[in-house]
């Protein structure tokens, strides 16, 4: 059972209000008295209670996570599991919790932010998915929220962001691909209103262009397994068919590659395919998946601490940027085939 403060002031042998006078740092008490109520509060082993600690003080000790993207992506897309666990470790090295939100109704994001800003449920949030032009960034001003962005948002944005530029990862895929004598590389992007699906398909598009090569063979999905299915099927459908694939993440890049393989084409002997952020599944297809190595962990981490800070009135209100991520090579890559493949029937 919790220690609480009637606990202390009975060791002690003072009132509850003198403890509570030592324990919050305010007048009342001797220096004395204050030293041996700290001492017998330690001693015992108490804690504060966040919602004590919040009347007092008007925090929430509490951020704020809304997720406007179907709840079966948050258990099927290795990237938010470890990002929120990111998060979360930050925030109980400070005694802070994370509220979480998921809103796919119409209208339901926005209501979302307003329930939190209502009352001081949360004293910050996080941002992710930024999109073009994002409406959210004029909301978060209204609602006078705290708040860091996933990645700098191409409207004007007073927060400070967290980037990790997929530019380097896209483009060593690319590039790696060119190597091993591709000239025909498809990109299966995420969906375009997203400012990371923009940047991994403009990051794709000028390695092809750099290469000489036509970034023609672009399909458009959601980062979803289905998507990932129905849009490298668009791919292959076409006469001019890719004999590689850049995918935007690694759900995509595998059920991708099964759909591949179920058309009877060999991965790699066929098709080259390659994804995006390094999940620990990927190491144990058959074949393993080439992909881009991320940390989406770190990111939670540094862009839990970046809010606290910012709360806490320590932050520099510069941006920070995250390692870039790499290439790392499996055997899901090999060289162009001598022979055209053939076409998907599906």
């Amino acid at each position: 059972m919790a220690v609480t403060i009637s606990d202390v002031a009975h060791a002690a042998g003072v009132s509850k209000g003198a403890v509570s006078y030592a324990l919050n740092g305010q007048p009342g008490v001797s220096d004395a008295t204050r030293g041996r109520i700290l001492q017998v509060a330690k001693e015992l082993g108490w804690k504060p209670s966040l919602r004590a600690k919040g009347l007092s003080s008007a925090k929430a000790y509490a951020l704020g996570l809304v997720v406007a993207r179907d709840p079966k992506l948050l258990g099927t897309d290795p990237f938010f599991p470890a990002f929120i666990a990111g998060i979360e470790i930050t925030l109980a090295e400070h005694d802070y919790t994370l509220v979480l939100s998921v809103a796919t109704a119409p209208g339901a994001e926005e209501r979302a932010y307003r329930k939190l800003a209502d009352g001081g449920r949360v004293d910050g949030v996080i941002l992710t998915d930024v999109r073009h032009n994002d409406s959210r960034i004029g909301l978060l001003r209204e609602l006078k929220l705290p708040a860091v962005t996933l990645n700098r948002p191409d409207a004007d944005s007073p927060f400070p962001a967290v980037s990790m530029d997929d530019t380097d990862g896209i483009t060593a895929a690319v590039e790696h691909l060119i190597a091993l004598g591709h000239v025909r590389i498809g990109h299966v992007g995420g969906a375009q209103e997203y400012i990371h699906g923009r940047s991994r398909r403009r990051a794709w598009e000028s390695a092809m262009a750099r290469a000489g090569l036509a970034a023609d063979l672009f399909a458009e999905a959601d980062f979803t397994a289905p998507g990932g299915v129905a849009a490298t099927a668009e791919l292959l459908r076409r006469p001019d068919r890719p004999t590689a694939i850049v995918y935007a993440n690694d759900l995509m890049a595998t059920s991708g590659q099964s759909f591949a393989q179920s058309q009877g084409l060999s991965v790699p002997g066929d098709l080259s395919v390659t994804g995006y952020d390094n999940a620990e599944f990927t190491q144990y297809l058959n074949p393993p998946l080439t992909t881009i190595a991320t940390d989406p962990m770190r990111w939670g981490r540094v862009a839990a601490q970046a809010l606290l800070d910012q709360l806490n009135g320590t932050h520099s209100g510069e941006d920070t940027d995250l390692p870039a991520p790499t290439l790392l090579v499996r055997a899901s890559t090999g060289p162009a085939p001598s022979r055209t493949i053939k076409q998907a029937t599906k």
